[in-house]
C-alpha cells in the first residue's frame, strides 16, 4: 500500500483475524489507528503491537450486537480524534451457530454485519466529511443471497448461511446508496470480498478448511482504503483487488428502497434524508 503518514483510521473488529493485520499495517504506514473490539486485553495487545512498530493506536471497546454500544463507539471515536480519514467496517459474525437476536431483538447476523456498520458510518459521517479526501470500506463477502423482505429476520426455517449471506448483501446495497449520496463530497465508499475462506477463527468455527491467508485479505482491504489506483472510485463492489458484480438484488433500486425503509423501522430514517438519499 502507498504510505500516507498522518492519516487516522478506525478498523472495527481489529483485535483478531484480518482486521488485526489491517490495523497493524495501517499503523506501520504512519496512520493513527483506532482499534475496536470487545475484549480490552486483546485490544491492548494490538495497540502495543502497533506502537512497537512505531505507530500510534488507541483501543475502543464496544459490542456491536447492541446499537446503544454502536452509538457509544461513535461518541468515543469523536472524543478521541478530530479527524477520520479511513473507516473500515470489518467486524462481523459468520455462519456458525443457532439463530440469535441482538439487544434490540434483530436477527444477530443482520444486526452485527449490516445494522451496526450502517449506524456507525452515518454517525461518524460528519467527522469523515471534515477529513476529505476520506474513504469508507465495508468488508462484505462473495457469499450473498437476496433478502426475503417477507421474513428478513429469518424467523421461519432459520439458516446461519442464509442469515450471513443476506446481511452481506445488505452491506453492499448500503454501499451503493451511500456512494451515490456522497458523490462529489470527497468521501468514497466501497465494499469487497477480501479473500475466500481466510485462515481466521470465523472460518474455523464454521468447520471450513481455510483456502487463503489473512495477508491476501488484508492486501485487498488496504487496496480500497489507501491505494491511489482506486482513488475516486465509489459505490462499487470488489472481489479481491478487482471490481466485480454483486448479486443481482444489489442493483434493484426498489429492493434498496425497501432495505432503507426497513432500516428505519418502517419509514425512511432521518439519517438517510440528511445525506441526500432519495
Amino acid at each position: 500500500m502507498e504510505k500516507r503518514s498522518g492519516k487516522t483510521a478506525l478498523v472495527t473488529g481489529s483485535t483478531d483475524g484480518v482486521g488485526r493485520l489491517v490495523a497493524r499495517k495501517l499503523g506501520q504506514a504512519g496512520a493513527r489507528v483506532l482499534v475496536h473490539g470487545r475484549d480490552a486485553e486483546r485490544g491492548a495487545r494490538v495497540v502495543a503491537d502497533i506502537e512497537a512498530s512505531g505507530g500510534a493506536a488507541d483501543f475502543l471497546a464496544a459490542d456491536l450486537s447492541a446499537l446503544a454500544e454502536v452509538r457509544r463507539l461513535a461518541d468515543a471515536a469523536q472524543a478521541t480524534v478530530d479527524r477520520l480519514d479511513i473507516l473500515i467496517n470489518n467486524a462481523g459474525i459468520g455462519t456458525a451457530g443457532p439463530r440469535q437476536t441482538s439487544a434490540e431483538g434483530f436477527e444477530l447476523r443482520f444486526a452485527v454485519n449490516y445494522l451496526a456498520g450502517f449506524l456507525l458510518t452515518l454517525l461518524l459521517l460528519p467527522l469523515i466529511k471534515n477529513s476529505v479526501p476520506a474513504r469508507i470500506v465495508n468488508v462484505s463477502s462473495a457469499g450473498q443471497q437476496p433478502i426475503d423482505f417477507g421474513d428478513v429476520m429469518l424467523t421461519l426455517g432459520y439458516s446461519g448461511t442464509r442469515a450471513y449471506c443476506q446481511s452481506k448483501l445488505a452491506q453492499i446495497m448500503f454501499t451503493i446508496d451511500l456512494g451515490a449520496a456522497l458523490k462529489g463530497s470527497g468521501v468514497t465508499v466501497t465494499c469487497l470480498h477480501p479473500a475466500t475462506y481466510m485462515d481466521t477463527s470465523m472460518v474455523r468455527r464454521a468447520g471450513v478448511t481455510p483456502l487463503s491467508t489473512v495477508e491476501e485479505g488484508a492486501q485487498a482491504i488496504l487496496n480500497l482504503a489507501t491505494s491511489l489506483t482506486v482513488e475516486g472510485q465509489t459505490g462499487l463492489y470488489f472481489n479481491g483487488l478487482h471490481a466485480a458484480k454483486a448479486q443481482a438484488q444489489a442493483y434493484d433500486p426498489d429492493a434498496r428502497r425497501r432495505l432503507q425503509a426497513l432500516t428505519g423501522c418502517g419509514k425512511k430514517p432521518k439519517m438517510w434524508q440528511d445525506i441526500g438519499v432519495q
